[in-house]
């Protein structure tokens, strides 16, 4: 299933795409008249989540017979796929991304150097280098599940920020609770996927981190995390690891990566969160940048009224405007 969440007469809805992603079936008009649907899995995507598989597989013969009402998606607004995701956490994933992150950090932080001892101690120092720990555990700081936006949302930049940047990424969706997961049933509890932008106010982000208590409001305001634009299932998106990544702005590619790079998967990153702790369904664990996917690593920055388009294969393309305060 590619499912969206979308408003219709100032209402959400839940819908699945069909004919491509021209019309969209309305999945709580269609359950209301269907009868082998449980009661009440249709009314948003966070309760078809909680409804588990037996529900998932009666919305998908729902879908697959073709008689539920439809409507244009161009007739409607999309939403994030899952506007309120109960938990939200965002790992690092990809090695390429903090190799060239940490590069152009080291190479900001000397233009910004006041004199020769300055710039003898950045470059002498080892801070931008990629820390064991990341070797050694799929790290990750926990985002803001209030702060989501989706796509065609345009986003204002928060005033206190003056160096605006995208990260390309994808995230997976939790569909079945557990604690002490065993790396090799992890993907059992995946319910499926959806393309995250992690937009990030850089200029805050690298003066907050340096108190060692992650990015606070570099990658906290409002719409500051996009989702979108519809969640595909873990049936239909065939192997999660085999993507192609592209980033685009006003039009023009400036990036393209493979999810097959990811160094730590959701398997290692959904065994190490459930340790001692609970995951539960309606979560979202998300990738980490892919590599080259955000403007640090390539010295790219967002201006007022850029157009980013983030694309992965099998999903979709997420479109937002930025716009300065």
């Amino acid at each position: 299933m590619r499912l969206v969440t979308f408003v219709r007469d100032g209402r959400e809805a839940l819908g699945a795409w069909v004919d491509g992603d021209r019309l969209i079936v309305d999945l709580n008009a269609a359950a209301r008249t269907a009868g082998a649907v449980p009661p009440g899995c249709c009314e948003s995507m966070l309760a078809l989540i909680d409804a588990g598989p037996e529900a998932w597989g009666a919305v998908r013969s729902l879908i697959d017979r073709g008689d539920g009402p439809t409507v244009a998606t161009n007739a409607v607004s999309l939403c994030a796929p899952l506007p309120r995701p109960r938990q939200f956490r965002d790992f690092l994933g990809f090695e390429e991304h903090l190799v060239n992150a940490f590069r152009m950090a080291r190479t900001l932080r000397l233009s910004q150097a006041r004199n020769e001892a300055e710039r003898a101690a950045i470059e002498s120092s080892n801070a931008f280098d990629i820390p064991a720990i990341w070797y050694e555990s799929p790290i990750y700081y926990t985002a803001s599940h209030l702060c989501i936006a989706g796509p065609e949302a345009e986003i204002t930049w928060p005033a206190y920020s003056a160096i605006m940047d995208y990260e390309l990424e994808f995230a997976a969706v939790i569909g079945r609770p557990g604690k002490d997961i065993p790396r090799e049933r992890a993907l059992d509890h995946v319910f499926g996927f959806t393309i995250f932008n992690d937009l990030s106010a850089r200029d805050e982000q690298m003066r907050v981190m340096d108190g060692k208590l992650g990015p606070g409001k570099g990658k906290e305001f409002d719409g500051s995390n996009v989702l979108g634009p519809c969640i595909v299932t873990m049936d239909e998106i065939g192997d999660p690891y085999a993507l192609e990544m592209v980033a685009r702005i006003n039009g023009e590619e400036v990036s393209r990566g493979n999810s097959s790079a990811m160094h730590h998967r959701f398997e290692d990153m959904i065994a190490f969160a459930a340790r001692g702790q609970t995951i539960h369904a309606g979560e979202l664990f998300g990738s980490g940048t892919v590599g080259s996917g955000c403007g640090l690593e390539h010295g790219r920055m967002l201006k007022d009224g850029d157009v980013v388009e983030l694309e992965m294969e099998r999903i979709g393309i997420l479109r937002n405007r930025i716009r300065a305060a």
